[in-house]
């Protein structure tokens, strides 16, 4: 389990013990790290050591204001770590399954479920700001975690990004009224135009499955619990954060990049 799981199961009192562990352990790490760079100065004997964490120790006591803010840095921390070393696949999308500029120089991921009410709401906030930022990269991951329906429809996407009508139909799903179901499904594929007979085909498409699993496997490995999720730059958003929230974010990405 990641720091990001322990982090979002400990209940208060646990922060605060564990915070406080987390902060007593990174602080004489970094006074005795020069000894690991072989300073001779900094070599420590165990009983210094141990002068040295009853400082830490008493000063995190008389300013327990810290720990919250000491837990945020470690999981930001843990959460770059994962994004880095998962960033290839994080933002290459499943050919077809994205929208803007090809080339976008910051690339805005979003994890979906068509049967989630929040990601339904959340989408024209990515529209607009599709709409209104023209070097912004959007790579769709079906993330199908809530009913066979939503399985189905996120199969009929991958299809209609192989027929190059993905934004056609992603748009026709989440504008109809009400939740996902079959009847919606094939009405979005209708709509979008796409090739009724091949879609129904890929509907039990091994490679298209597959895709589906490793949404899945990605999504669980970045620690994301639930439907909208964002990921942009060395960041993630949970929820349906809002338009100005997903704003920001890029434009942070983007300042980052410079």
């Amino acid at each position: 389990m990641s720091v990001i799981d322990h982090v979002r199961k400990w209940d208060s009192g646990m922060k605060l013990a564990v915070g406080a562990s987390a902060v007593l352990g990174v602080t004489v790490a970094v006074l005795l790290s020069g000894a690991a760079r072989g300073d001779p100065a900094a070599n420590v004997a165990p009983k210094d050591r141990a002068a040295i964490e009853a400082i830490v120790r008493e000063y995190i006591l008389s300013h327990p204001e810290i720990i919250p803010e000491a837990i945020n840095g470690l999981q930001n921390r843990e959460v770059t770590k994962l994004i880095e070393n998962n960033r290839k696949e994080i933002e290459t999308p499943f050919a077809g399954a994205f929208a803007g500029d090809p080339k976008g120089d910051v690339r805005l991921v979003v994890f979906f479920d068509y049967a989630c009410p929040y990601c339904k709401a959340a989408h024209n906030d990515v529209r607009r700001l599709m709409a209104e930022d023209k070097r912004l990269k959007i790579v769709f991951r079906d993330f199908p975690v809530l009913s066979d329906q939503s399985t189905e429809a996120a199969m009929a996407s991958l299809s209609a990004a192989q027929q190059g009508r993905y934004l056609a139909f992603h748009d026709g799903i989440f504008d109809s009224a009400g939740r996902v179901s079959h009847e919606k499904t094939i009405a979005a594929v209708r709509t979008a135009g796409l090739n009724e007979m091949r879609t129904a085909k890929d509907l039990n498409s091994p490679a298209l499955k597959a895709e589906i699993k490793k949404n899945l496997d990605l999504g669980r490995a970045l620690g994301l619990t639930g439907t909208p999720s964002y990921i942009v730059g060395n960041r993630i958003l949970s929820g349906a954060v809002g338009y100005e929230a997903l704003k920001t974010a890029v434009a942070e990405a983007r300042a980052s990049n410079k």
